[in-house]
């Protein structure tokens, strides 16, 4: 942030760690075009840290369905595409794990679609696969999920522009300043160098932290490979955010 003027917290709250410069991309990175459009013209300001912002929200497990972590079992046919287990951990800036907190995913189908009014390229949906989850992390931050592994799609930022194969992640973590949205990618993709979105987290430690790992030990023989991607809400190892609009 551009405001020299960096507030402490309120006496007696201690604020959460401020994320190091280069974690998370600039707000305007014209490569990326609708950040023309949407950055702030002004400085950012530094808000204090609060009771408000260090504590809550909390969400309780009766908020989910038994099979909302099972993308591929939210209709009565199987989707189409490579079935996959992502998993991972949920982590403080120092490696204790964030317990019960909510974690969300959105993703495009096998064939790079998403199941929205505003995604019309010529891609088939699949009548079985909606592309959305959720769980909550166990005593240890680990959470599971079973789904499709995403195609890649084009998206007209540029010229045949197309966004590497991804999945949108949402987490609340113990406090709103810990709130994430972020993307995980996959490894050895080859549009990474053409996606503007992923070439604006410029730290190359940032850009590893969010990329998933083929995970062998997690793969189930003869039905679904495995990658694990932990996310770091806090501290130097931070998880960027990674939105896209």
């Amino acid at each position: 942030m551009s405001d020299t003027t960096k507030p402490q917290a309120q006496p007696d709250v201690t604020p959460y760690a401020r994320p190091e410069e280069g974690t998370n991309p600039p707000l305007l990175y014209p490569p990326y075009a609708s950040t023309v459009r949407r950055a702030p013209k002004e400085p950012l300001v530094w808000l204090w840290h609060t009771i408000t912002e260090v504590t809550g929200p909390l969400l309780g497990e009766r908020r989910l369905g038994d099979l909302d972590h099972d993308l591929t079992r939210h209709h009565r046919g199987e989707p189409l595409g490579e079935r996959i287990i992502v998993h991972g951990r949920v982590l403080e800036g120092d490696g204790r794990p964030v317990p019960h907190t909510l974690i969300e995913i959105w993703q495009a189908n096998a064939g790079g679609r998403y199941r929205h009014d505003g995604d019309q390229h010529p891609a088939p949906l699949d009548p079985n696969f909606t592309g959305l989850g959720r769980c909550m992390t166990d005593a240890e931050g680990r959470y599971r999920f079973i789904t499709i592994k995403p195609g890649a799609y084009p998206w007209r930022n540029h010229d045949n522009a197309w966004r590497a194969a991804h999945i949108h992640f949402s987490l609340f973590g113990r406090a709103f300043v810990q709130r994430l949205v972020t993307q995980m990618y996959f490894p050895n993709e080859h549009l990474f160098f053409q996606d503007p979105i992923y070439q604006s987290v410029r730290d190359e430690r940032a850009r590893q932290a969010m990329m998933s790992r083929f995970d062998l030990s997690e793969t189930v023989p003869e039905w679904a490979l495995a990658y694990q991607f932990d996310i770091v809400l806090t501290g130097r190892d931070k998880t960027p955010i990674d939105e896209d609009h």
